[in-house]
């Protein structure tokens, strides 16, 4: 249960933008509680290899960094809480923020959830994430060079992906479930232009191949128009269907956008809700990487300690 303590800032989430978050707010001695669901470390757990994230040089797997971010967090006071929110008031601060029997108040609050991205409820899908499946080519694609990669999605987003790994792989098939693609028209005229682009339309995808060997060896598609299966090779499968920003537990207490994601003012994290800020791929629905969710995280600790300042609630 509470025992009416209340905190200077609380965060939800742990990945890069809440860790990232935890670490600049401790330093500044605001004591954060870092909520890190059931599920913590947000995608980069699923992730293999970080190559892209500064000073890594040789890489490291997405577990160790996000490992490494916490014991930094906990290192300058950083403190952490397990279990999933159940319930929260943004009505009027101290904030109020429920988990199974326990509540928490807080002074100021960072949203730093996620986004998950969506994949097919296919078994054999979710098994081969990080071992060649991925929602991520900017992430991934280096590890693609000279082969055969698939884009599954017909939106503006698998056009770009599709064509940002052309860089990389032998040949890039977008596969996609309709007859014709939903991606804008100039989007579609230029992945058509890309002579390393192939079309599947009409096709589905039924599994994909390479449980056994531990990594992306095929994929089975399925052709709507005949319902015949057949299988391809395949090394690399990137999902590009959409992503679903982690904010069920707000019930609608918070402004999104079209696409679902939290609202933030320009060019801060600061919701609309004073004390209240929104970092990491919860509010960006378009770079979604791990060093650009920890400078959000940065930028949220920041102006949540300026918030408290300016109001001398840092004691």
């Amino acid at each position: 249960m509470s025992d009416n303590k209340i905190n200077k800032v609380v965060i939800i989430g742990s990945g890069p933008a809440g860790l990232t978050a935890g670490i600049y707010a401790s330093r500044s001695g605001l004591s954060p509680l870092i909520i890190e669901g059931m599920e913590s470390g947000g995608q980069l757990m699923t992730t293999n290899d970080v190559e892209n994230f500064p000073g890594f040089p040789d890489g490291i797997t997405g577990p160790e960094l996000i490992s490494n971010m916490r014991k930094q967090a906990e290192k300058f006071g950083t403190k952490f809480v397990s279990g999933d929110v159940t319930s929260i008031n943004l009505e009027k601060r101290p904030f109020t923020i429920e988990i199974a029997d326990e509540k928490i108040l807080t002074k100021t609050l960072i949203i730093a959830t996620g986004a998950k991205a969506r994949y097919p409820e296919i078994d054999s899908v979710k098994k081969m994430i990080g071992r060649g499946v991925s929602a991520c080519a900017t992430c991934d694609g280096f590890f693609f060079r000279d082969k055969t990669i698939f884009v599954i999605g017909g939106g503006d987003s698998a056009m770009e992906e599709a064509m940002f790994l052309t860089q990389f792989g032998k040949t890039v098939n977008v596969v996609h479930r309709r007859d014709e693609l939903r991606a804008s028209k100039i989007m579609q005229d230029l992945a058509r232009s890309n002579k390393k682009i192939k079309f599947f339309y009409s096709h589905t995808v039924s599994e994909v191949l390479g449980e056994e060997e531990g990594k992306v060896t095929g994929i089975k598609l399925k052709d709507l128009k005949t319902n015949e299966e057949t299988d391809y090779q395949a090394d690399g499968i990137f999902f590009a269907i959409g992503h679903d920003p982690n904010i069920s537990f707000l019930n609608r207490q918070l402004e999104v956008n079209g696409m679902n994601y939290l609202v933030s003012k320009p060019d801060l994290t600061a919701t609309a809700v004073e004390g209240l800020y929104a970092a990491g791929d919860v509010s960006d629905h378009f770079y979604q990487q791990a060093i650009t969710a920890a400078a959000e995280g940065c930028k949220a600790a920041i102006e949540a300690e300026k918030f408290l300042l300016e109001r001398n609630e840092v004691n």
